[in-house]
């Protein structure tokens, strides 16, 4: 599947690093240029943020799903915590979106609304993700399907069923539209214990004309370097400047810039590692399969008109006369002229 981010290419052969800087801006756009400044720096090609107003996103009255102690209110709602964190509007998204052009990384906000969706997209963002916890959000999944852009989709508690259904809507008018399906566990932190990557192996099976992606909330790096082996060739890790910085719960449980230049460099050496999955000899093996490989030599003086037999060859390098696969074929055959130790064998010492 061709599966494009503006001019981040995404595939079987290319591993791809989303820096999900999520709210990690606590609300100031210095903060956030710092974020998207690093990124770029540190080589992830797209950095995400996410869209929301906390009265579009829960009831005033919503109990918290996490502890963090870094709370304002300690004893406080999920509408208490969202509040602080949403006040970016169109303009500030708009020079997010700037900001990444200048820095050369792609742009992506996950909107947590149809209202967010339809903004996102007026400001051209190329790609939209689509929240764990939206995966059944039928409306807000037909409005960004309606918009014809590659799709993040995120799993984290979801079934098969669930995520089959959310494709079945998201492609109900356009059957190809590219969506990657991002393994997800919902737990933040994620332990490894939960960390599922099993999951990939039926994933690749039910939806085999999807890409894969990894949406990953453990701890440290090295998660997401064992996704790309089970196929994932997206990987979203949330990213912060500073782990101890406040409001956010998501700081200290986001890898940092010195991770995050680490995630990269390791995803670049498996990008370049991934090759084909065609298995033949490379350029590169050609001087190692011609000398290390072996032919049918002369163990023993052998007379002309003497018969070819098991204690008078041997296999041995270099691999450059006949090889042992047709060993068996020239027992009991004749020299056609005297041999010595160590000739290798050719078709023409062959009656």
């Amino acid at each position: 599947m061709n599966f494009k981010i503006g001019k981040v290419e995404c595939g079987k052969d290319k591993i791809v690093i989303l820096a999900e800087a999520g709210v990690n801006h606590n609300g100031s756009l210095d903060l956030a240029e710092k974020l998207i400044k690093e990124a770029a720096k540190a080589g992830a090609q797209i950095i995400k943020f996410q869209t929301y107003k906390a009265e579009d996103l829960v009831v005033k009255n919503s109990q918290r799903f996490w502890k963090w102690e870094g709370e304002v209110k300690k004893k406080g709602t999920q509408y208490d915590s969202y509040k602080k964190l949403d006040s970016f509007n169109k303009n500030e998204y708009e020079i997010l979106a700037k900001l990444c052009k200048k820095y050369d990384i792609e742009f992506m906000s996950t909107p947590f609304s149809e209202e967010a969706a339809e903004m996102l997209y007026s400001i051209g963002v190329n790609a939209f993700k689509i929240a764990s916890c939206d995966i059944t959000n039928y409306p807000l999944l037909k409005k960004v399907a309606s918009f014809d852009k590659p799709i993040l989709l995120s799993t984290g508690a979801s079934t098969f069923l669930e995520i089959k259904n959310a494709i079945n809507v998201l492609t109900d008018k356009n059957k190809n539209l590219p969506i990657c399906i991002m393994q997800c566990t919902l737990c933040y932190p994620t332990k490894y214990l939960d960390v599922n990557l099993n999951v990939f192996e039926e994933l690749k099976k039910q939806f085999p004309n999807y890409l894969l992606g990894f949406s990953d909330h453990s701890l440290g790096w090295h998660m997401p370097l064992a996704a790309m082996g089970f196929g994932a060739r997206i990987i979203e890790k949330h990213y912060t400047i500073d782990k101890t910085l406040p409001l956010s719960a998501d700081h200290w449980l986001s890898i940092d810039i010195n991770e995050l230049k680490t995630l990269c460099r390791y995803a670049d050496d498996i990008s370049k590692g991934l090759g084909s999955s065609e298995n033949k000899k490379l350029e590169c093996e050609n001087i190692t399969h011609r000398n290390a490989r072996r032919s049918i030599v002369v163990a023993k003086k052998i007379k002309k008109e003497e018969m070819f037999n098991r204690d008078n060859l041997k296999c041995k390098r270099p691999g450059v006369g006949i090889s042992p696969t047709e060993y068996e074929s020239i027992i009991g055959k004749k020299a056609n002229k005297d041999l010595e130790i160590d000739d290798i064998l050719t078709l023409d010492d062959i009656s």
